[in-house]
């Protein structure tokens, strides 16, 4: 591991422990447990086995043979830039580039498929901005990583990107209550990505932006009222075993009913719940390696369009998106 790997790698660190105590002292939504639902799952299979296993695909499979077949990093289009140039360069223009991706996998059917998962969590934290499609992220960071690498940036500018990347991800969707006041103009935080992830009509089209929240108040989908969301993630039943996650994304099948109606899909099902039950039975301190139930405190769905619809529902066209929404003045 490179000087700068370890350096990234420590600033990671620290700030998910900076976080994770910030949303203990001062939350944004009050009584979300520490292993909420999905802990795990968000944790061990994206975060940590699903990061590994792209970034190998990503990285070996497509971005080097593209530069060993073209050659584009030998013409060195940024080395002589210092390096923080390089890396504010890359850092602004992926930014918008996500923005607009984002923004249009709100508005397709097809696309939203590839991104429903990441708004599936009842209960966002530090941690559920890592719940994401796989080919979402091989989309992503192929396109962000790729000019990195083809124009011959130096090569610490990776690690660092990669860690603005994971540092700011990390917060926008914490669960902290924080006022930014005239800085939520520029620069993105939890109180607009929070609202987000509501499940809420009115803001489904709306704060796309990843870092910069200027975009949204120059493009028109910015969205900040005086009050909080009454309900997060999605209005229609969604797995929550990560390969059901995927398979999902392609064939729309009742979780539940797939299980009543498949002995294999129930045995499946039912392996992880049977073994962490029988752990749990002889040590009850790890008991909330479960993942503690989410506490709603809406019972009703806040309606809010989905592209992607519910079983049985046809999805809404895109040219339902609203071209502006309301924005409420900012607490000053």
């Amino acid at each position: 591991m490179q000087p700068v790997e370890i350096i990234t790698t420590a600033i990671l660190l620290s700030w998910v422990a900076v976080v994770i105590l910030l949303e203990r002292a001062i939350p944004y939504r009050k009584g979300l447990p520490f292993f909420r639902e999905g802990f795990w799952t968000d944790l061990v299979l994206y975060t940590l086995v699903q990061s590994y296993a792209l970034k190998i695909i990503i990285f070996d499979c497509l971005i080097l043979p593209l530069d060993q077949h073209f050659g584009f990093s030998k013409l060195h289009f940024v080395t002589g830039w210092p390096i923080w140039a390089q890396v504010l360069f890359f850092v602004v223009t992926h930014d918008f580039y996500i923005y607009w991706f984002h923004r249009f996998q709100h508005s397709s059917p097809l696309f939203w498929r590839t991104h429903e998962a990441h708004h599936s969590g009842k209960q966002v934290d530090w941690l559920a901005g890592s719940r994401s499609h796989a080919l979402e992220i091989i989309i992503n960071q192929t396109i962000e990583f790729a000019p990195i690498i083809l124009l011959g940036a130096d090569p610490a500018v990776v690690p660092i990107k990669a860690c603005i990347d994971a540092v700011w991800g990390i917060w926008i969707h914490a669960n902290v209550n924080v006022k930014s006041g005239r800085l939520q103009y520029f620069f993105n935080g939890p109180e607009m990505h929070l609202w987000h992830h509501a499940d809420h009509e009115e803001v489904f089209y709306a704060n796309f932006s990843t870092k910069f929240a200027f975009w949204d108040w120059l493009f028109g989908t910015a969205y900040l009222p005086g009050h909080k969301p009454l309900k997060w993630g999605l209005p229609y039943a969604f797995p929550k075993d990560y390969f059901a996650q995927h398979v999902f994304s392609v064939a729309r099948f009742d979780e539940d009913g797939l299980a009543h109606r498949s002995a294999w899909y129930r045995a499946y099902r039912g392996l992880r719940l049977r073994l962490l039950a029988g752990l749990t039975a002889r040590v009850p301190a790890l008991r909330p390696l479960h993942g503690w139930p989410v506490p709603e405190t809406h019972t009703g769905t806040v309606p809010a369009q989905r592209p992607g619809g519910n079983f049985g529902t046809s999805p809404a066209p895109a040219a339902a998106a609203p071209a502006l929404l309301p924005t409420a003045a900012l607490p000053r």
